[in-house]
């Protein structure tokens, strides 16, 4: 048997082949092993801050926080709007949390409804887990101790402080400063400031009306956050109060209102309803934008019932709405200083007179005056004064609707004004353009419509801001004042109402019509008994108006004894002092029927306000009258320097009980 042969060759080759693998694989792994020394070596010391920060971040939680909402103030920075501190029960949900059995544990602490319940139960069930709910807000000192010192018992339960929004003056400002309250769905935008994940904190309130709703973004302030240490489940351990992010609060904003005199208002309205509205003549701030009845706004920070809010909804003097800017009304006889200006400025002599009969006869209809058997003659200034609808109804006839409709534009009817808040309604400022334009049934103007027109009835209509500027304008005699409501925001003021042009009207013509409106309170005019101040010699000018509601034959005159939405409304408009207007108020008491008895009171409250506190007017009330001049006797220069009621010397005195006889006289 042959023995096996031994190749060399082979050998050598295979070895070759081994070698060569060998290397390669070692160079495979040398890579391998100096590609995973780098990527360490990257991680340990090149990206060591960033994965510190991930572990941190996994360890520490940032919950945001709510700035505090900046102050509302008014014009002498007392305050309208602020913040006070508020005990809350939150509920968070979590994973095998049983959320109707923790809304039973409390409401053993709470009081807590079964409709409360499962209104709570969805909120919760809905919210992003581990998103806070509030359950209550207002606790008291006890629910609050008594949910923290059984805070091992209830997980996912959280009592703490917050802040909630506190109106000090209650319904007084509720119109115009509006509320906060919680966010809804409605309110949460993709994009824009309202993306903010603020938004969805259980303490953060959005404003809902008023300067709330409209400077929501500046009053809001910059969101904090709270550093707290959370568990692998994500629950809070404790808080690092060195990681806080303090928050930044919103800015603050001053008004120009005065809360003495918005708070006078009120109180003078009592029960009836209706605005008022207090313009300063010389700058067109607004002093007094009050609407009655009111409602209280804190109330509505914690949140309604759906009782309750029916209850406002549906009473019928309605204090949700804002009877200043959203309620619109005919002028009625107020509105006969611009029908007295147009037919001046077309040329009308104010001299010429008018007959009143207490009526007159037009197009086969009967237009009584409100005076019954008429006032007789009557020249402009006489209309004026005792509200004369015979001489108006000439007058409009006379000149036109689209003359009246161009003045009465010019004091501010039938616009709106740029104050910083929404809701203003324009009204309506008819004219033969806008009959054809919105009238399409009937679009010609008719002749008897004018007559309605001259004495601020008919089509037309106005809010009591538009009145008040209307007044301010008149008074002021030169400037067409715009109104101005926000002063200030984070200290930087507004531009000034007066920065505007001049009234396109006659000097001549405006003043004749003011001295018509300072006949109305003299002696003998529709509000002389209601407008007397007791200032001492600062007087108020002014002009009432009843508005027509429906027909007169419907509850007797005015509406007096039927139903309250069918009696008219009395109107006032007035500025003061009579011969250095200040002050333009305008008050509209709805459904009061009659200017002179409702809305003239109430105006010279609210206007006594106004003047006892400017500084200027109340040093001109309380100057001290000079003593009327003693004249001299002639008869007493004569007589020795003594005292006139001395007894004579040596007179002896009388004993008691015995009568007093005079001294015996010499001779003279």
């Amino acid at each position: 048997m042959a023995e096996p042969a031994i190749f060399f060759e082979e050998v050598n080759e295979r070895q070759g082949v081994f070698h060569r693998r060998a290397i390669l694989m070692g160079g495979f792994a040398g890579l391998g092993i100096a590609a995973l020394t780098g990527r360490l070596a990257y991680l340990q010391l090149l990206e060591t801050q960033r994965y510190e920060k991930l572990a941190t971040s996994n360890q520490f939680n940032f919950k945001l926080v709510p700035a505090p909402r900046g102050l509302i103030v008014d014009r002498n920075g007392a305050i309208l709007a602020a913040n006070r501190p508020n005990f809350r029960l939150l509920v968070a949900r979590d994973k095998d949390m049983d959320t109707e059995a923790t809304l039973q544990t409390l409401s053993h602490f709470v009081p807590m409804d079964e409709t409360r319940k499962r209104r709570l139960l969805r909120e919760i069930n809905n919210a992003p887990k581990r998103a806070p709910v509030s359950v209550m807000e207002d606790m008291s000192w006890e629910q609050f101790s008594a949910i923290n010192v059984r805070a091992p018992e209830l997980p996912n339960v959280t009592a703490d402080m917050g802040e909630v929004r506190v109106y000090p003056h209650g319904g007084a400002f509720a119109h115009v400063i509006g509320y906060v309250a919680k966010v809804n769905k409605e309110d949460v935008e993709d994009t824009g400031p309202n993306a903010d994940p603020i938004m969805l904190h259980p303490g953060f309130r959005i404003g809902k009306q008023g300067i709330e709703k409209s400077l929501d973004l500046e009053l809001r302030g910059r969101a904090g956050a709270k550093k707290v240490e959370v568990d692998a489940n994500g629950r809070e351990v404790r808080h690092d109060e060195a990681g806080d992010i303090p928050a930044v609060p919103g800015k603050e904003v001053q008004l120009t209102l005065d809360v003495d005199i918005q708070n006078r208002a009120l109180e003078v309205f009592g029960g009836e309803s209706g605005g008022a509205v207090m313009m300063d003549c010389r700058t067109g701030d607004i002093l007094c934008m009050m609407s009655a009845p009111s409602f209280d706004a804190n109330r509505f920070v914690r949140g309604l019932t759906g009782a309750e809010y029916r209850a406002l909804a549906n009473y019928e003097r309605k204090p949700l709405l804002d009877k200043c800017l959203s309620g619109t009304y005919p002028p009625g006889s107020t509105f006969k200083t611009i029908t007295a200006l147009a037919a001046l400025q077309a040329g009308i002599d104010p001299d010429l007179t008018v007959s009143c009969g207490g009526g007159m006869f037009f197009g086969g209809r009967y237009f009584r005056c409100h005076k019954k058997g008429g006032h007789g003659p009557q020249n402009m200034r006489d209309a004026i004064k005792n509200s004369c609808d015979v001489y108006f109804y000439s007058v409009a006839h006379r000149i036109g609707p689209d003359r009246i409709a161009a003045v009465a534009r010019e004091f501010g009817f039938g616009q709106t004004f740029d104050i910083g808040i929404p809701g203003q309604k324009k009204g309506i400022v008819p004219s033969t353009e806008w009959v054809r334009k919105n009238r399409p049934r009937d679009p010609k103007w008719h002749p008897g419509e004018s007559l309605s027109y001259g004495i601020g009835q008919g089509m037309l209509t106005a809010n009591c801001l538009q009145l008040a500027v209307m007044t301010a304008r008149l008074a002021n005699g030169r400037k067409a004042l715009n109104p101005r409501l926000i002063k200030s925001i984070g200290g930087k003021e507004l531009p000034s109402g007066a920065a505007v042009p001049d009234l396109p009207f006659s000097q001549e013509h405006l003043n004749y019509v003011r001295a018509g409106m300072a006949a109305v309170t003299e002696a003998g005019g529709t509000a002389y008994v209601a407008s007397q101040l007791g200032l001492g010699d600062i007087l108020m000018a002014g002009k009432t108006g009843t508005a027509q509601v429906y027909s007169y034959k419907a509850g007797g005159t005015r509406g007096k004894g039927g139903p309250w939405r069918l009696r008219d409304h009395g109107l006032f408009v007035a500025f003061a002092p009579l011969d250095e207007p200040r002050y333009a108020l305008a008050v509209i008491v709805q459904h009061g029927m009659g200017g002179s008895s409702a809305a003239a009171p109430r105006a010279r409250e609210i206007m006594r306000v106004a003047l006892l506190k400017d500084p200027e007017l109340r040093a001109r009330i309380e100057k001290p009258v000079p003593m009327p001049e003693i004249q001299p006797d002639p008869e007493l220069d004569s007589v020795p320097d003594e005292p006139i009621f001395a007894e004579p010397p040596n007179t002896p005195t009388p004993a008691v009980g015995q009568p007093l006889t005079p001294p015996a006289r010499g001779p003279a």
